[in-house]
């Protein structure tokens, strides 16, 4: 299967690495073109344990890429996970800002038929906002 992360934080790194050790082709996508360039190089900017190897391994495999290319990430994949932040203010607000920005930069590079599963913390009624979102642009219609 072909999976995108969409995020390569903490949640987009380890999840794309696990999924990528199953046999699974994945590409970690994040708009942090240093981050990208260090990971290509090998270089991993959290500590957790085992994850370097896991990350070594399944990039020599060619199991697991990394990019800032949104479109490419999007035509390559089956399965979108969204890991992007989603902080908190002091009162306990979600700031969700970049997860909208991300569901509506999918929705310009869209093709066929996608799973977008939404790995970010968000609060209740968020997955009924991105099936809205989907049908405002007539792409979740039966």
């Amino acid at each position: 299967m072909n999976i995108t992360f969409i995020g390569s934080g903490y949640v987009g790194l380890v999840s794309g690495a696990c999924i990528a050790d199953f046999d699974h082709n994945v590409i970690c996508m994040d708009i942090d073109r240093e981050k990208i360039e260090k990971l290509k190089q090998g270089i991993i900017p959290i500590y957790e344990p085992g994850l370097s190897e896991l990350i070594k391994k399944n990039t020599k495999l060619n199991r697991l890429k990394f990019t800032t290319n949104l479109k490419q990430a999007i035509n390559k994949s089956d399965v979108i996970f969204l890991a992007v932040g989603t902080p908190s203010d002091d009162s306990g607000k979600v700031e969700m800002k970049y997860l909208f920005n991300a569901i509506d930069n999918i929705l310009r590079y869209l093709n066929s038929y996608k799973v977008i599963v939404i790995k970010s913390t968000v609060p209740p009624g968020t997955a009924c906002q991105l099936k809205d979102k989907l049908n405002e642009k007539n792409i979740n219609k039966k």
